[in-house]
């Protein structure tokens, strides 16, 4: 049996993991419980913010109008400053309490028998958020008064209100909201968790990774804080919550639209780029009329809150229309990348923006609901992109290691066959001049010998030229030429080289930074000319030691190019440093010598020149000249 792959592995729990977060929390929002829902109560306005218990109860039923469960909220008249409502509670038993779906305004007091049960004066606003409310067996059967006031704002009450039992209400009221809370503080804690493993990451890395946390983070905070269930444990600190909330909005639009650009590029004409740089500008305008406003007390609350509700909201759904409209076109282009945000952005798209229009709509009295699972769909996507990332980066490194493989058989081939020239060029050089002596008196014998004679010693001498161009072929292989000369660009080439031998170079925990001038061309073989940066990158990686750092510049002076190399390794002797180029000679303990010596041979036949600076314990630099092509 064929085990499955680990990406496939991977998947198949982040979608099982998926298939159980979404049900258990509809489970936790709609589990059942058992109420009696009153089907209607009686509602007054007030045109003075006051809540006189004594008046209210004393007021003729003319005054009072009958609103049935059902039926839209009532908007208060012009003028109305509070509103009193009042309920027919049905037969309660100990241990019972009252549960309204969604109060409107900053202050709710709730009286029985002109008893204060209920007070709400620590809150600040409620904004369609749920309140219980505690009823004792005494309670049973009897009229409440509820009163309601928002400061010439949206104030009253919707949707249904039941009483029963406290603790099954409690519970109902802990789950349907108690949601958000998890699903956040999961964010929050995946967030951080990211950004511990990222602080383990290269600095390319670690900036693309960075604002996806921040993406995650301030979406974890947004559902906390947006959550009537947090107003439950901390109903003292609206204010607190408020304040949260904005901060991670102002964070959240620039940090998603610099990782999209981030992941995309800057988009067409360079819009997601202005877009980013004007959301950054708005952010931080929000941020200043937000300290602005705390400063003066909070006494800007209703300009401050048309910067961060109105224009914000519309500032969101322009986001999210271009955002989407450029996923889409670049998965139309076939970036898988751009297909997995777009499958999940526009789920959390259309949920949000359906959202934040019924919410305008509804003169925001609607509650957002539906837009925090799009959000954990769209969170999945951005973390598969991140994984897809790093295992394609894996999967480069690997390839560039096999690509050093390749290089090191290639040298080690070139090695091999230059230690063959070598002892062609040496058993030439002995034999060729015996022959030619030998030849030379084989014809002057011919010269005095009969004809049999000159027969066999004309044989003797076509063995002899025979035997030269064998020795001539020796020569011309063991001094090779450029196989293939080309005008090529410096840069380019060293740039394949450093990636290359990146990954050798993290192994032995150092780093190689390039600092090269384009356009600057040679005349050459490119791929001896790579063989030969290889031999010197890869000296400097095996000689450093913690925190190596390999340096490659390249510029032209004059005529000619000048490449340099320079490591802060274990450096060299002067003894050694005249010893290099020698065959067979190295300073490694396994080394034979021969690398180098190809590379002296490379950059000799390519008209160049090379020479080193070392000074044991403080690194070497390797400083190679070479003629500029004449198209510089």
């Amino acid at each position: 049996m064929k085990l499955p792959s680990t990406k496939t592995a991977a998947a198949l729990i982040m979608l099982l993991l998926v298939i159980a977060i979404i049900p258990v929390g509809i489970a936790m929002e709609w589990g059942g419980h058992k109420e009696v829902a009153l089907p209607a109560w009686q509602l007054k306005w007030e045109h003075a913010a006051l809540h006189d218990i004594q008046e209210a109860m004393a007021a003729p039923s003319g005054e009072w109008r009958t609103v049935q469960a059902r039926a839209d909220r009532p908007q208060p008249p012009v003028g109305a400053d509070s509103v009193w409502l009042r309920f027919s509670l049905p037969r309660t038993e100990a241990n019972s309490a009252l549960l309204i779906d969604k109060v409107y305004g900053d202050s709710l007091k709730a009286y029985i028998d002109r008893r204060l049960i209920y007070d709400s004066s620590e809150v600040i606003n409620y904004s369609g958020n749920k309140v219980l409310i505690p009823l004792s067996g005494e309670d049973s059967a009897k009229q409440l008064y509820l009163w309601s006031a928002g400061g010439g704002k949206d104030f009253g009450i919707g949707g249904k209100v039941r009483v029963g039992s406290y603790d099954k209400l409690l519970s109902f009221y802990v789950k349907q909201d108690l949601v958000d809370i998890v699903i956040g503080a999961a964010l929050i804690f995946m967030g951080g968790a990211l950004m511990i493993c990222l602080l383990f990451l290269k600095p390319e890395f670690f900036s693309g990774g960075l604002f996806l946390i921040l993406v995650i983070i301030s979406f974890g905070v947004l559902l906390i804080t947006y959550s009537p269930f947090l107003r439950l444990i901390v109903n003292s600190q609206e204010r607190l919550t408020g304040i949260c909330f904005d901060l991670a909005l102002f964070t959240l639009l620039p940090a998603f639209t610099i990782y999209f650009e981030q992941l995309f590029g800057p988009g067409k004409r360079g819009y997601t780029t202005r877009l980013r740089n004007f959301q950054l500008a708005y952010s931080l305008f929000c941020l200043g009329a937000l300290a602005l406003n705390a400063v003066l007390s909070f006494r800007l609350d209703y300009l401050y809150s048309f910067l961060t509700i109105n224009v914000t909201g519309v500032l969101i759904m322009a986001q999210f229309v271009y955002l989407l409209y450029m996923s889409l076109t670049y998965a139309l282009r076939g970036n898988k990348d751009a297909v997995i945000f777009s499958m999940g952005f526009s789920v959390f798209a259309f949920l949000s923006l359906s959202e934040l229009l019924i919410y305008y709509f509804s003169s925001e009295r609607y509650h957002l609901y539906w837009w925090k699972w799009g959000m954990v769909l769209f969170v999945i996507s951005l973390i598969v992109i991140l994984g897809r990332r790093f295992a394609g980066s894996h999967e480069q490194a690997l390839e560039y290691s096999r690509e050093l493989e390749k290089f090191n058989n290639d040298l080690q081939r070139s090695e091999k066959m230059e230690i063959i020239s070598e002892l062609a060029a040496s058993v030439a050089h002995e034999v060729r001049n015996p022959l030619q002596v030998t030849r030379g008196f084989l014809q002057i014998l011919g010269e005095r010998s009969g004809k049999k004679e000159k027969e066999y010693l004309q044989m003797a001498m076509e063995e002899l030229d025979r035997a030269s161009v064998i020795i001539t072929d020796f020569l011309t292989f063991a001094k090779p030429g450029m196989d293939t000369v080309d005008v090529f660009e410096v840069s380019g080439e060293l740039k394949h080289v450093s990636g290359i031998l990146v990954p050798l170079a993290n192994l032995q925990g150092g780093a190689i930074e390039l600092h090269l001038q384009e356009d600057l061309q040679v005349s050459g073989s490119p791929a001896k000319f790579k063989q030969a940066f290889i031999n010197l990158i890869k000296n400097s990686i095996e000689s450093l030691q913690e925190e190596g750092l390999i340096i490659v510049t390249a510029w032209k002076t004059g005529s000619h190019v000048v490449i340099s190399v320079q490591d802060n390794g274990e450096g060299m002797k002067v003894s050694e440093l005249a010893r290099l180029g020698e065959p067979y000679y190295s300073n490694k303990t396994k080394g034979t010598g021969l690398g180098l010596m190809v590379t002296f041979r490379i950059i000799e036949a390519m008209n160049g020149s090379i020479e080193f600076l070392s000074r044991k314990g403080e690194g070497t630099e390797v400083i190679v000249k070479l003629p500029a092509s004449g198209n510089n």
